[in-house]
């Protein structure tokens, strides 16, 4: 049995692996913005799934999560960076409000959840931490601009990090569905 946190766990991917971990025995601490988006695992598994609400582009409230997480569960062996979205249009359309979330979300969030959780996996003597990217982080298309420049630029941080963490026992891994 193997304790997860995964981070935007109502939708898509993060959904997806929580149930299948979940089903498989597996605690997940899993972040939605809206826990009602969840509520049927929240009924299903009330003694291994851990909902806690996250927006990461919070980066106060990212701190806190992974610092409870890891306070709560005492370890956490696998950390998936899972929460992003697309934004599609180009570059001279999008607003910079759009251009200011979509870089919050798919960049910041991510570095900020794997920063924090780097000293806590030193300290336990290893882990892994998983980053879902997309193929869009190795090749672009017109009307993508921000996206690619968000998983692009989490791809450069992973592989950068990757070698920082491997003397600890930190395994990194960039998962590019697409």
């Amino acid at each position: 049995m193997k304790t997860w946190l995964i981070t935007g766990v109502s939708s898509g991917f993060g959904y997806e692996m929580t149930k299948q971990l979940l089903k498989s025995g597996d605690i997940v601490v899993g972040t939605v913005r809206n826990a009602d988006k969840v509520k049927e695992l929240i009924e299903a598994y009330p003694d291994t799934f851990d909902c806690k609400i996250l927006d990461v582009t919070d980066v106060p409230a990212v701190h806190d999560t992974v610092k409870k997480a890891f306070d709560e569960h005492g370890q956490i062996d696998v950390v998936v960076s899972n929460a992003g979205y697309g934004l599609f249009g180009c570059a001279e359309e999008l607003s910079d409000s759009e251009i200011h979330h979509i870089i919050a979300t798919n960049l910041t969030g991510s570095i900020m959840l794997i920063r924090d959780s780097i000293p806590y996996l030193r300290k336990q003597g290893g882990g892994r931490i998983i980053q879902i990217s997309s193929y869009g982080g190795q090749v672009a298309y017109p009307a993508n601009s921000m996206y690619h420049a968000t998983k692009f630029g989490i791809e450069g941080f992973c592989e950068a990090v990757a070698q920082e963490v491997e003397q600890f026992g930190i395994g990194m891994t960039i998962v590019e569905p697409g």
